[in-house]
């Protein structure tokens, strides 16, 4: 909890939101010099500080107005479960399966709205830390959608881009009420 009570350091944010252009950009990658510099850390810590106080589990620079690769997420749950604040930087993606699990998402920048949205299970994210720290690994299940959430986000991509079926977008409330009693996979 070190790492989050840092984070909450860091500034408050405005999220922009669909409709803003940032958010159809592609975002470009920090250069080398830049890591390890108080700006990066910064956007760090922002970013984090922003998403908790959104009550999110992922955002994206884009999302905040700054065209860098970057993004923050964090995984709730137990104990054991929950994976704490992370920030990734230039992240490469390596899909190790088909994108055929469906599940709900919502997202800061379209708020109040959920829909369902194909994702790959199994995932590889190669990326830095805002050190510069080099970052390997593979991600499952809810860690991989949240992954590819953010990423999208860094190519100028909403996750009602990737819905292969509008009638499911649904408002919060609608969804809270009707959404878990359809024939559907349960909020990832």
């Amino acid at each position: 909890m070190a790492l989050l009570s840092r984070a909450m350091d860091g500034r408050l944010r405005p999220i922009i939101r669909m409709g803003h252009p940032a958010l159809r950009q592609r975002a470009v990658e920090a250069a080398p010099d830049r890591f390890g510099t108080r700006m990066l850390r910064d956007l760090g810590r922002d970013l984090v500080r922003t998403m908790h106080d959104g009550n999110g589990v992922g955002l994206a620079a884009p999302q905040i107005a700054v065209g860098l690769r970057a993004f923050a997420y964090y995984l709730p749950g137990d104990d054991a479960d929950e994976l704490p604040p992370r920030v990734l930087v230039n992240p490469k993606l390596t899909f190790l399966d088909e994108p055929t699990e469906l599940g709900w998402e919502g997202c800061l920048s379209i708020p109040g709205l959920r829909g369902l949205v194909p994702r790959h299970g199994l995932i590889r994210v190669d990326a830095r830390d805002v050190d510069g720290a080099p970052l390997s690994f593979e991600a499952a299940g809810f860690h991989a959608r949240v992954i590819q959430h953010e990423y999208d986000h860094l190519d100028g991509i909403l996750f009602v881009d990737r819905m292969t079926d509008m009638s499911s977008l649904t408002f919060e409330e609608e969804w809270d009420e009707f959404g878990t009693r359809k024939d559907l996979p349960v909020e990832v």
